[in-house]
């Protein structure tokens, strides 16, 4: 086994020059019967926006206080020993951006040595430890308290979590070992990989105690002196703590594996065999059932070794500043003091899509909202869905019964399109023809003020034809969102060439408002996403029609990591809408993009693929597949996937020269948060860099150097 105490981390800490140190306070806080426990303050010296984190010259400072506590323990001088953090944050675990800096597999070993030797120190001080979780625990923060014998936990905590496989690795300071031996294996995986892959879902305090993460739960107000009377009484041996989820004999033998097996299988179906964190969490707390906590810290040791030294780390820590940094600064954004004010809301339209951009406006910008469209009966029954919507988030305690009825009383519809006069945004969500959009466009702005912005929904026309007939298309701008526009990030902000600074500045404030991430985009057809995924589902048609089996194209497509494969793709945003995706993008460029006249087929059949009564993929659906038959042509997998590689590159480096987004970081941007691209993929642009499309088709890459891990 490992002796942690006999390694050098020089290496580390020559890497650690500007790391904003979080220190280690102590301060000795009086028990009953004259016992002393010493409190450990964790503390970075800056606000609460700028978290702690654990860089190795804080690690150290860490162990070093352990070391020091432990000698105290030892001559009798302290009873217990308790670690918390500076206000509203314990800790949010280690600087990615220097995990991504580490140049080799050896110093990359040397950090999780470091991290399980200083915070291994708190169950080794021959007191009890405790940790209060008194705020933001994330990762190496987590397993602070992990690493203790007992944890409290401040009821207003907002986010406790171990995202690291969302970002390409695994909890690695003693997470994976230790929390199935905590809480049992069903609900480690719940947190190890579940969580993570659910767009990095986090935990509450309530879901920390139910889990059995924290033993005991107090209100903020209290929450320190609470803490310290409930460790009195533990040292004490007046409250004997309970932990009814730590796994026993039944669970290890019968049930571990078994969660192991269904984990393993839910991982392929969603996001294939690509990403390489999940599957080294999953065997970790696979061999979390037996064997010793040093054997379970040596394996986290080597298996985060190897990540760190991959591509995939490389590539998911580019991503994470993406979707940190760029995405809060969008290039191309006006000054936010030229953004109009919005005080009340019109959506044309009250269909599943314009009710659900109905729920959200309510709910975020807190305003009124008014719908419309061509007859009661629609409008009634938009209403009626908006308002279930708001019932079933009550239902969830998500929001109060006041909060419920506040919003309801927001929402109204009228076929009288005279209601929306006062309206300072109005969003129009109506049936994709051009035609449409330009009439319902041209029947509000009788109404609506001169300063009042228009925004459309649309997916695939030209933003500025829909506003080209308004007596002010300088306030018209794309506003495009993802379905379920609850869940889906990312917004495509459309600027026309007459889309003025004010309008567009309007559209980025509430777009931020609105919780999502906007990226701007020129007014070319398909924007960004259903751009690039044109040429996706054009490459699949393609092989379909010569003759290549749907089984086989989603096979060759697999590679890419992303969410689904073509076929489920078509079927979720439906045959129809992929047709006409196609035949847009085969209008506006044919002789870069495939229409197929077998998904027109499949689209008058109605499915492509059969599923039971609860929607479960059983199989393709048999006159589907007779459709498509007689092809004579079939390619294999590696010619499928170098073809839709290139064609990619191909696109993307055309949408760059013609300026459609501001950089290739803008693209990779919207293909995480529009399409699902994964983390670990880094995003489109490195992917293709990695895999030489870049080069065969444009002779360079699109980062330079590009986008690698280090040498293993």
């Amino acid at each position: 086994m490992t002796d942690y105490t006999t390694i050098d981390f020089e290496p580390l800490t020559a890497l650690s020059e500007d790391e904003v140190v979080t220190h280690s306070y102590v301060r000795d806080i009086p028990l009953s019967g004259g016992k002393t426990l010493a409190l450990v303050t964790l503390d970075n010296g800056r606000d609460h926006t700028r978290p702690n984190t654990l860089g190795p010259v804080s690690l150290l400072e860490y162990a070093t206080t352990l070391d020091a506590l432990k000698d105290r323990a030892a001559a009798g001088e302290i009873h217990a020993v308790a670690v918390t953090g500076k206000p509203f944050i314990l800790a949010a675990g280690a600087d990615l951006s220097k995990v991504a800096e580490i140049p080799s597999r050896e110093v990359a070993l040397r950090m999780g040595q470091l991290g399980h030797y200083a915070l291994g120190k708190a169950s080794e001080l021959g007191v009890p430890s405790f940790a209060f979780i008194n705020g933001l625990a994330l990762g190496g923060g987590l397993e602070i308290a992990l690493n203790a014998d007992y944890r409290t936990v401040d009821a207003s905590v907002p986010a406790v979590a171990l995202p690291e496989v969302f970002l390409g690795l695994i909890p690695g300071w003693g997470g994976a070992y230790l929390l199935p031996n905590l809480i049992g294996i069903e609900n480690a995986l719940k947190v190890v990989i579940e969580n993570p892959l659910k767009q990095n879902r986090t935990l509450k305090a309530g879901d920390v105690l139910e889990l059995g993460i924290a033993d005991a739960l107090f209100p903020s107000v209290t929450f320190l002196e609470s803490s310290i009377r409930w460790a009195d009484d533990v040292v004490s041996g007046r409250v004997k703590v309970k932990r009814p989820n730590e796994p026993g004999k039944v669970e290890r033998l019968v049930k571990w594996d078994a969660a192991i097996g269904i984990a393993t299988k839910m991982l392929k179906s969603r996001i294939g065999t690509v990403p390489k964190s999940p599957y080294a969490a999953l065997e970790l707390l696979k061999a979390a059932k037996s064997g010793t906590k040093a054997e379970g810290f040596e394996r986290e040791d080597e298996v985060l070794a190897d990540l760190i030294a991959g591509d995939q780390l490389q590539a998911s820590v580019y991503a994470f500043n993406l979707v940190q940094k760029r995405a809060k600064r969008p290039a191309g954004a006006p000054d936010k003091a030229l953004a109009k004010p919005v005080t009340k809301v019109g959506v044309l339209g009250a269909g599943y899509m314009a009710s659900q951009l109905a729920l959200l406006f309510v709910r975020r910008l807190r305003v009124p909202v008014v719908i419309t469209d061509i007859d009661q009966e629609r409008v009634d029954k938009g209403v009626g869905y908006i308002a279930a919507e708001i019932d079933k988030l009550l239902d969830k305690e998500r929001i109060s019964p006041d909060e419920a009825n506040r919003l309801k009383a927001l929402v109204t519809g009228t076929t009288d399109k005279a209601e929306f006069a006062d309206c300072d945004w109005v969003i129009e969500a109506v049936f994709e023809e051009l035609e449409i959009k330009q009439q319902v466009f041209a029947e509000v702005e009788q109404f609506v003020s001169a300063e009042a912005v228009l925004a459309t929904n649309t997916s695939s026309l030209s933003v500025e034809q829909i506003g080209a007939k308004l007596a002010h298309p300088e306030r018209v701008v794309g506003f495009h969102f993802f379905t379920p526009v609850a869940v889906m990030p990312l917004i495509e902000v459309v600027k026309t060439p007459a889309t003025d600074d004010a309008t567009l500045s309007t559209a980025m404030v509430i777009a931020s408002k609105l919780k999502k991430n906007a990226v701007i985009t020129a007014d070319t057809p398909g924007f960004v996403v259903n751009r690039l995924l044109a040429v996706l589902l054009g490459e699949a048609m393609r092989a379909v029609d010569e003759g290549t089996s749907f089984a086989t194209v989603d096979e060759a497509i697999a590679p890419l990591g992303l969410p689904m494969p073509p076929s489920q793709l078509l079927d979720l945003v439906g045959l129809k809408v992929g047709a006409h995706v196609l035949d847009t993008h085969h209008a506006a460029f044919p002789d870069r993009f495939y229409r197929s006249e077998n998904l027109h087929r499949l689209a008058d059949h109605g499915t492509l693929l059969d599923k039971d009564d609860k929607g479960k993929v059983k199989g393709f659906d048999k006159g589907a597949l007779k459709l498509v038959a007689g092809g004579t042509n079939p390619s294999t997998p590696e010619d499928i996937l170098t073809r839709l590689q290139d064609g990619l590159a191909r696109e993307a480096k055309l949408m760059l020269d013609d300026g459609v987004v501001a950089a290739a970081e803008d693209l990779d941007l919207c293909m995480i948060l529009g399409a699902g691209f994964p983390f670990q993929m880094g995003g489109l642009t490195p992917y293709l860099d990695r895999v030489g499309a870049s080069e065969r088709v444009f002779g360079d890459t699109f980062h330079n150097p590009p986008i690698r891990g280090v040498d293993a």
